[in-house]
């Protein structure tokens, strides 16, 4: 407009807005006093609300509510068991000390001898073999027996996850008889052995070799 740049600064370009116009007028000059004191009262309220949100992002109570977990609350859930072994606990356990477990705090929901109740089957059928691709069985095919890949993760499964009433209550010896009992329903041990951190991370299950990596990343096409 008449040659001259609009500023940013709104205050600046009502102020040069004033002066080029030569208004005179008293009560036009009070309109734009009102004008210029509420966009400084607007730009301060939105720099005040500013400062409060970014105060309460930095808080390190927000919520108000609830308190820090200990070291010793974090340690009892920061469990977790790698298919070499890795994080494996001291302990050892039996078969027969992983029959009596589990009659107690399995049964109810996996039915006797792991052939499965309200939850799912446990243990294989005899001839039963790795589900095909196109079988829309979900669980009820897939069992430790003729789908799972290590031994390891049962013993990781159960220890942070069962009973479901209960996770996390088993002890590790009481984890590694379980393990030994399902193991052993499943024929992949014998009745005899003591499971520990040592033999179970060397166990090779009848599906280990079914899964391999997803390296689809490393291709453009399907092959």
């Amino acid at each position: 407009m008449n040659g001259f740049e609009y500023p940013e600064n709104i205050n600046i370009w009502l102020s040069i807005f004033i002066e080029k116009m030569e208004i005179h007028s008293n009560n036009i000059k009070k309109i734009f006093i009102i004008m210029f004191m509420m966009s400084n009262v607007s730009v301060a309220q939105s720099n005040a609300d500013n400062d409060s949100f970014t105060n309460q992002q930095n808080s390190t109570e927000i919520f108000n509510f609830g308190r820090p977990a200990s070291k010793k609350e974090i340690a009892e859930w920061d469990l977790d068991v790698r298919p070499d072994g890795t994080g494996l606990p001291k302990g050892k356990g039996t078969v027969k000390k992983g029959e009596i477990i589990y009659a107690s705090k399995c049964g109810f929901c996996h039915g006797q001898k792991g052939e499965g109740g309200i939850n799912d089957r446990l243990v294989a059928r005899i001839g039963e073999e790795f589900p095909n691709e196109d079988q829309a069985c979900g669980f009820q095919c897939r069992t430790i027996g003729n789908y799972w890949p290590y031994a390891t993760t049962l013993f990781d499964y159960i220890l942070r996850s069962m009973p479901m009433n209960a996770p996390g209550s088993l002890t590790n010896d009481e984890v590694y008889s379980l393990s030994a009992y399902l193991l052993y329903l499943n024929k992949i041990v014998s009745e005899e052995i003591e499971l520990n951190s040592e033999n179970l991370k060397n166990i090779v299950m009848p599906a280990h070799d079914k899964f391999v990596v997803d390296d689809r990343l490393d291709y453009l096409v399907a092959h």
